[in-house]
């Protein structure tokens, strides 16, 4: 075989001398622009994991690359002031360019072919080769020659970023945050010898702006940031080797091959920098390459092999890095928090740390963090509740009344699950304010013959120690279905009943076309609501929450996909929050005690209600009176494209807790003790709906 490789960075090398060792009857050759000992950028940081991968695919470039590693277990944040340092979380760190000259060694002694200092214009001047291999980068000839096979997707992030280096000693992974005139900057910093680190800098575009770097030059960029962090680098320098200002971007493409064409490290992919991993990831995808030439014969099903093994697991790294990302991004919806709280959030965020993870690598932290969440919650002092609980046990509480924990369930399971599990908070299925606003013939309606029966329910979960909130609602165009053990959404073959929505939408191709509503059934119905509360409010209920999510009637109001008005009632968000804002109005003068509120923070669609719109949703919701909102996605319309993954519903739930300012309800497969403490911990949510099992 003949391979010829365009790029000689880690990616590229590794993959030419593994390929060269397992078989030295190949030709094997690097072409690179650059000469041999140059090197853009400063450290690379590898996990145990990748070092275990190294170590078994070519032992002597491991043991060279051990001798020359900086080793480190700590992660150090200065935040506010204050510094706090995280043990147990092992790195290994070493400079690029010795990495790259331990690589060039290694393919020299094989009799990999490199030829410096040459630039390849056309693919075509690579024919000969039976493979080629294009590991020259993200904006790399190989990538933009073969793009529409390919099929790239890059996302380009928000924030501004400069990759310096410094002679300041670390002994630990350093995270700074700093706020001046101009706005908020936070650093990424890592050891890579014994004198020197990775020192980066990032800031939001519009800080970066005020603070006139955007016309600054290298030396300028450098003078800035010395003087900003002056308290950390303690008069050290920062080092450039063409360090500018830019966005990262991240790259997915559909396929990685194209006929004797394939591509390695960020040709293929890329992973942002707030998680380490994009020579990791690139020096595991030449392994996985050679894994694959070696096993097959045919060409084509080793690279189909390869980009099979491949793809799954760069997609989680990236998923995790894209978390990881959106953290920094928007890292000042947290300024308000405690150090510790801040520093728990911070190492969570991508999620391939928890609660029970990080209590494994460091106890401590984790103990002055329940100490903490503790306090706060039961307004001791600071540090006086020294043998705290999770934060799960942690009380919540809501004016007059204490919730015992912060676990909820929802009413599937009712009386058995809060028995079992003890939870704090039962949230009752979907009770109608009236007939017509029925989701089947099953739901019940909050009126006085059923009464009794609520109350006697109410009264047993209270002895199992629950606090009950009741759900109250109109379906709108979502009512007059089967019941759900006839199948979802099945509208009644007979014994229909009228339905009203904003605008006359049917939920289904198959469901009933509902009437739209005139300013006259908006009014009435704001009465019936408030008469619904009233009759709830003699229940010895705990908490009352609206339904105004999830497609039913208020949420067709909310979501511009349903609410087609062009009255006072349609059209702008404010307009479209008129009739359910009217609605909470008018239960908050009935109902005294807590008052929750559903909302669907997507609607999983294009041109529904996103993020930002339901940001101001909570605001206003807040304004009028909310206590706590309950974070739900998806199903303002049949034919929107859910995604349940693991903690859907998280992201949505902390930005509008941290945004908005209100507490919020998580949901979204919340599945474990570790999910539900690492949430609150953190600062996501104040409640977590646990997700039990059917038949719990």
């Amino acid at each position: 075989m003949h391979y010829a490789v365009i790029g000689g960075g880690p990616a590229g090398l590794y993959f030419a001398l593994l390929a060269k060792k397992a078989n030295p009857q190949d030709e094997v050759r690097v072409v690179e622009r650059n000469p041999p000992y140059a090197t853009f950028g400063w450290g690379v940081v590898f996990s145990e994991e990748t070092l275990g991968a190294l170590r078994d695919a070519d032992y002597e470039t491991y043991t060279e690359i051990g001798e020359s590693f900086a080793r480190w277990n700590a992660i150090d944040i200065h935040y506010r002031d204050a510094t706090i340092r995280s043990r147990g979380h092992v790195f290994t760190g070493i400079s690029r360019k010795i990495l790259l000259n331990i690589l060039q060694r290694r393919c020299q002694a094989l009799g990999v072919r490199i030829e410096f200092e040459r630039e390849v214009r056309e693919v075509e001047e690579l024919e000969g080769a039976d493979l080629i291999i294009g590991a020259d980068g993200i904006n790399g000839l190989v990538r933009r020659t073969y793009g529409e096979f390919f099929k790239p997707q890059l996302v380009v992030h928000p924030t501004k970023y400069v990759w310096f280096g410094s002679d300041l000693p670390l002994d630990a992974f350093t995270f700074i945050f700093r706020r001046n005139a101009h706005g908020l900057f936070q650093v990424h910093a890592y050891p890579f010898d014994a004198r020197t680190c990775t020192f980066i800098v990032e800031c939001p575009e519009d800080a970066w702006r005020r603070a006139g770097l955007e016309s600054a030059s290298e030396a300028e960029s450098i003078a800035y940031c010395e003087a900003l962090f002056q308290p950390e680098l303690q008069g050290h320098r920062l080092l450039s080797n063409r360090s500018l200002w830019v966005n990262f971007l991240t790259l997915r493409q559909e396929s990685w091959h194209h006929q004797n064409v394939v591509l390695l490290g960020d040709a293929a992919h890329t992973a942002h920098f707030s998680i380490g991993s994009g020579t990791k990831l690139a020096m595991e995808d030449s392994i996985a390459l050679v894994d694959a030439l070696r096993r097959h014969r045919d060409l084509g099903a080793a690279l189909n092999d390869y980009e099979l093994e491949r793809q799954p697991v760069v997609e989680r790294f990236q998923e995790a890095a894209l978390e990881s990302a959106g953290y920094f991004e928007h890292v000042s919806r947290y300024a308000a928090f405690d150090p510790r709280q801040f520093a728990f959030n911070l190492l969570t965020r991508s999620r391939r740390i928890t609660y029970v993870n990080l209590t494994q690598r460091d106890p401590e932290l984790v103990r002055t963090v329940d100490s903490w969440f503790a306090a706060d919650a039961t307004g001791s002092a600071d540090g006086a509740v020294r043998l705290s609980p999770p934060p799960m046990f942690a009380p919540l509480r809501l004016g007059d009344l204490t919730i015992p924990n912060r676990v909820a369930v929802g009413a599937r399971h009712e009386l058995s699950a809060a028995a079992r599990t003890g939870a704090g908070l039962v949230i009752t299925e979907f009770f109608s304010v009236t007939d017509d606003g029925r989701i089947t013939p099953e739901t019940p309606v909050i009126d006085r013959a059923g009464q009794d029966q609520l109350r006697s329910t109410v009264e047993r979960l209270h002895q199992a120690g629950s606090r009950v909130a009741l759900q109250l609602g109109h379906a709108g165009r979502r009512g007059s279905m089967r019941p759900h053990s006839q199948g979802i959404d099945r509208p009644l073959r007979r014994g229909g009943w009228r339905l009203m929505a904003a605008s006359a939408i049917a939920y289904t191709p198959h469901s009933a076309l509902p009437k739209e509503m005139t300013p006259r059934d908006i009014s009435h119905a704001v009465k019936v609501f408030a008469s619904a509360a009233q009759a709830a409010a003699g229940c010895w209920l705990d908490v009352l929450e609206l339904n105004f999510a999830h497609g039913y009637l208020l949420a067709g109001f909310i979501s511009p996909l349903t609410n087609r008005r062009n009255d006072a009632y349609g059209g702008s968000l404010e307009k479209r929050m008129r009739f359910p804002l009217e609605v909470l109005d008018a239960v908050r003068a009935t109902w005294e005690r807590p008052l929750l509120v559903r909302i669907s923070a997507s609607d999983w669609a294009d041109g529904g209600t996103d993020l930002d719109e339901s940001v101001a949703i909570a605001t206003l919701l807040k304004a009028h009176g909310c206590d706590l909102v309950h974070v739900v996605m998806g199903q303002t319309i049949w034919e929107s494209r859910p995604d349940y993954r693991r903690l859907f519903g998280v992201p949505a739930g902390d930005r509008i807790r941290n945004e908005a300012g209100i507490p919020t309800i998580a949901t979204g497969n919340v599945r474990t003790a570790d999910d539900v403490n690492t949430i609150l911990a953190a600062g996501r949510a104040d409640l977590c709906v646990l997700e039990l099992p059917a038949n719990g």
